[in-house]
């Protein structure tokens, strides 16, 4: 059973925004895309909960990570609403991201051990590059960096 939800376990949108670093505007952005839920008071206005601010702290996080807005919103939508995650939620999100992100850890450290070389760009500029890519072959993989990315 959930306890009842009191005037101090809510705060307004504007110490979201404050404690979070992002603006208003942003913090409905999140609500609009439903990664975040306001409790509405008498009077209408939005309220959150605390732990709203881990849940948007872990947006940012996510996004920098790489993490699309649909992958986000997809992992958060095995959190509770209405009541304060617990450990044991954040540790079943983590284990669902873990695998995405020993993927982008390879991939920043492959890009990392090559960037002093080629930076495989598929010749974009370097047409004829005997050294990284003869004869032009990589453009045929299309456009891009093609040997970093791979």
């Amino acid at each position: 059973m959930h306890r009842r939800l009191t005037r101090n376990d809510l705060i307004p949108i504007g110490e979201v925004a404050r404690r979070t670093g992002l603006s208003v505007s942003a913090i409905r952005f999140y609500e609009g895309k439903g990664l975040i839920e306001p409790v509405r008071t008498g009077g209408n206005q939005r309220r959150f909960l605390r732990s709203d601010i881990r849940r948007v702290s872990f947006i940012l996080i996510a996004q920098q990570l790489g993490l699309t807005l649909g992958e986000i919103e997809a992992l958060m939508e095995g959190l509770p609403h209405g009541r304060t995650p617990t450990a044991k939620d954040w540790s079943h999100i983590s284990r669902a991201i873990r695998a995405r992100l020993d993927q982008r850890i390879a991939e920043l450290t492959r890009t990392r051990e090559r960037l002093d070389g080629c930076i495989g760009c598929g010749c974009l500029s370097l047409e004829h590059c005997a050294i990284y890519n003869p004869d032009d072959a990589l453009a045929g993989n299309g456009p891009g960096p093609r040997t970093i990315l791979v």
